[in-house]
């Protein structure tokens, strides 16, 4: 079982940037594919990255933050990461980090198992 933790959210102008960071409890952090997923207000939680356990070697991302965001991880500090630039008002929503066992990509909401509890994002224009 894994814990996960977010923080690095908050306010910014549109055209900024934040760093997001996922902090996992818990044993074999690097067996876990992770995931970042975001939901909006009065809409579903949608998927934004996605990078491969062990070494990431793998990273996936929706369409919407290609070329934006950029997921990493860092197994020796078990966080993983979402860097976000060139943020929109669009962007605006609670983040959330997710985990599942093994090296499948995974883009939808049930392929996860563990879930953090959100971090706030909201870009004024």
């Amino acid at each position: 079982q894994v814990q996960l933790v977010e923080s690095g959210g908050g306010l910014v102008q549109a055209g900024g940037s934040l760093r997001l960071s996922c902090a996992a409890s818990g044993r074999s952090f690097s067996l876990y594919t992770m995931g970042w997923f975001r939901q909006a207000p009065g809409k579903e939680r949608e998927f934004v990255a996605v990078i491969s356990y062990r070494a990431g070697r793998i990273t996936y991302y929706a369409d919407s933050v290609k070329d934006r965001f950029t997921i990493s991880r860092d197994n020796a500090k078990n966080t993983l990461y979402l860097q976000m630039n060139s943020l929109k008002p669009g962007d605006t929503a609670v983040y959330y980090c997710a985990a599942r066992p093994g090296w499948q990509i995974g883009t939808t909401e049930n392929e996860y198992d563990y879930w953090g509890q959100g971090t706030q994002v909201t870009v004024s224009s």
